[in-house]
């Protein structure tokens, strides 16, 4: 990089809470991380992981999620036009209307922080399919992630840990891990270039890592998403205080449904590569619009809606399958010990109150 600086700034309110990793997921770690299996040099669990996130969140707080704490519910639907069958023989790409959970969230383990318009925003979606299947996407408002295997992961978020003698990163330390991690200095380029979008329904939202399609003859492709909003330009609502951003949400959803396109993207097999989610695919790769996610209600995050669902990447109906990333199963075992963690502490309700909100 020509200017460190920029990218070490974006960087610091990135790792906020690690929240790039987007909503670290449930099961066992294909051979790149188990519960307590050893790898490489030095051992690296889920364990490891989440205790990674808990020191990052600046506190404790039992019986939240450890990452991406601040969160909303939400339902609607996913309005499936056909598109997708050429692609992949999944259900959810029969034309067709398929019920969806949802959660909107922002980075960092501390569920009462003020809302920071830079902070990573997510959004967790939950779709129910015929035959019980259902489809779960954890996805996040920049278009691709820092770090390229799980151990990177670890390593950037002790480097960008804030000093406790001054509550703030060493800039040392972060310049020395982004100097050595060419690869997350790429991908922070990439991400510094473009300008977050002002609030939750103007944001698109990416999938990160590359999954694979297979259609009714057997035929694969590599493939990532994303989620578009439909009216990106529109004028959304404007909230004030520490929730301004869920509180702006909200009052949109409460005015009408939003709506963002689901648009997958189609690699070439064996020119794209899939197991490095710091990478973009070129801009020229075809691009599929496979249906709308349409989200019409908004609810305090509790029990009886999304609080208990771990949106785990590897949740998949027939015809969708993971990549290499080692990113996945990473993601997929952190959720579950997450998840194992807050299960046996005191659950409180959101802590956005949407009854409250204005």
């Amino acid at each position: 990089m020509t200017d460190a600086k920029p990218s070490l700034q974006l960087n610091r309110r990135t790792l906020l809470g690690g929240a790039v990793i987007a909503a670290v997921g449930v099961a066992g770690i294909g051979g790149f991380l188990y519960t307590e299996n050893t790898i490489g040099p030095w051992r690296l669990t889920a364990r490891g992981l989440v205790d990674r996130l808990q020191a990052t969140a600046g506190g404790s707080f039992p019986g939240w999620r450890r990452n991406h704490a601040k969160g909303v519910a939400v339902a609607g639907y996913f309005e499936s036009n056909g598109n997708g069958e050429e692609l992949s023989k999944a259900s959810v790409f029969r034309t067709g209307r398929y019920r969806l959970a949802g959660r909107f969230s922002l980075g960092g383990g501390n569920p009462h922080m003020p809302d920071d318009p830079t902070a990573p925003r997510g959004l967790g979606l939950q779709l129910f399919l015929p035959g019980g299947e259902q489809w779960r996407m954890a996805m996040i408002n920049i278009p691709v992630f820092l770090d390229a295997t799980p151990e990177d992961f670890y390593t950037r978020t002790q480097a960008f840990a804030a000093d406790p003698a001054t509550g703030k990163p060493d800039p040392d330390r972060m310049k020395q891990h982004i100097a050595t991690h060419p690869e997350t200095a790429a991908a922070l380029d990439i991400i510094g270039a473009g300008k977050p979008a002002p609030d939750f329904t103007t944001s698109a939202f990416f999938g990160l890592n590359a999954f694979e399609f297979t259609n009714h003859d057997g035929h694969t492709v590599p493939v990532r998403w994303q989620l578009r909003p439909e009216h990106s330009d529109r004028t959304a609502s404007a909230g004030q205080g520490d929730n301004a951003l869920f509180d702006g949400l909200i009052s949109d959803i409460k005015a009408a449904p939003v709506r963002w396109k689901l648009v997958v993207v189609v690699g070439i097999p064996g020119e794209d590569q899939t197991h490095d989610a710091t990478k973009p695919w070129p801009n020229d790769r075809r691009q599929v619009v496979v249906g709308t996610v349409v989200i019409d209600e908004v609810r305090t995050e509790t029990a009886d809606n999304v609080q208990d669902v771990n949106f785990d990447p590897l949740v998949l109906p027939k015809g969708i399958a993971p990549s290499d990333d080692p990113l996945l199963q990473a993601r997929s075992a952190a959720y579950a010990e997450s998840y194992r963690r807050r299960a046996g502490e005191p659950r409180p309700a959101g802590a956005i109150r949407v009854e409250g909100a204005r």
